[in-house]
């Protein structure tokens, strides 16, 4: 344990010194992966497809805010989703757009959850999403959450209907629109998600700001119970399919992720809890102070002893 808390040091220390590069270095890598499981999933656009491509708008994305990361992440996919269908390519471009105007309005600084989320569906992992960004986001967070499983779904029919999208039957336009915002809003599955991604985001904020011992530990607890007891509802009640297998590693990966970031994000010493109260003129004030769990790097010095041997002169 010792030994943990002493990395944990090292690597706030390191963070402190580099921290322009290291935040260059994750907006390089969260663009990159973006573009690369754009192409993996949706890749249409033979020219988009060149595995320099991603480099190269990784490398442009780690001097760009995550908003501006969000909006050339948007109009690749969009470009890609047009090689496919220009009617669907216009729907998406339009929802958003409305989302983007909505959410920019309420609370831009979380627009980078908009890109991790569909990443950590591709991934296997999406339950981790309501677990950290409940722990450590605010309310309004679920707003770009919910963007991002949007988002998943409507490249998960594209890539699943490519064949009927590219499809040049004569078929009447406006029948057209109709069918394609009927079929990606009916997705009882994505309706499922949303559910238990709010719900469960939801629950892990108001339960670590409790002011109870271990509040972090029960809040992931909590909503990894919550998100699963929606997930077996929902397929019960609207028959969606949600293989038990992946769905219960999945939700013990997210799990135990969640459990390394409350390690270094909030570790606390609760058997050092102290409670005081003080007043004015309005208000008694009763606080609880729970001190952090705070280590000294070792200074470890080496001191090189240089002995040179002397002989005896006869």
């Amino acid at each position: 344990m010792m030994g943990l808390l002493v990395m944990k040091e090292r690597l706030k220390v390191l963070y402190g010194r580099y921290d322009g590069f290291i935040n260059a270095l994750i907006r390089f890598l969260l663009a990159f992966v973006t573009f690369f499981m754009l192409n993996q999933n949706i890749g249409y656009m033979a020219k988009l497809k060149n595995p320099v491509v991603p480099v190269v708008l990784g490398l442009v994305c780690s001097f760009l805010p995550y908003g501006l990361i969000s909006v050339l992440a948007a109009v690749f996919m969009l470009v890609h989703i047009y090689s496919v269908s220009f009617e669907i390519s216009l729907i998406v471009g339009v929802l958003l757009l409305v989302i983007a105007t909505l959410y920019c309005g309420l609370h831009g600084g979380d627009s980078f959850l908009i890109l991790v989320t569909p990443i950590l569906f591709l991934l296997k992992i999406p339950y981790v999403v309501p677990l950290l960004v409940g722990l450590s986001g605010s309310l309004v967070s679920v707003v770009p959450v919910s963007c991002g499983v949007f988002i998943y779904y409507i490249l998960l029919y594209v890539k699943q209907n490519a064949g009927v999208l590219t499809n040049d039957a004569s078929v009447d336009i406006t029948q057209k629109y109709v069918q394609i915002i009927h079929s990606m809003l009916s997705n009882q599955l994505m309706l499922v998600m949303l559910i238990a991604f709010i719900l469960g985001t939801l629950i892990v904020y108001m339960i670590r700001n409790l002011s109870i011992d271990y509040s972090w530990i029960f809040a992931i607890i909590a909503g990894t119970i919550t998100q699963l007891v929606v997930i077996f509802i929902g397929d019960f009640v609207f028959n969606v399919s949600v293989p038990v297998g992946p769905l219960l590693i999945g939700v013990l990966v997210s799990a135990l992720v969640a459990g390394i970031y409350d390690f270094f994000v909030f570790a606390v010493d609760y058997t050092r809890t102290e409670y005081t109260q003080f007043e004015d003129d309005d208000y008694y004030y009763y606080v609880k102070a729970v001190p952090k769990i705070a280590v000294s790097a070792p200074d470890v010095k080496v001191q090189k002893i240089n002995s040179r041997s002397h002989r005896t002169p006869r």
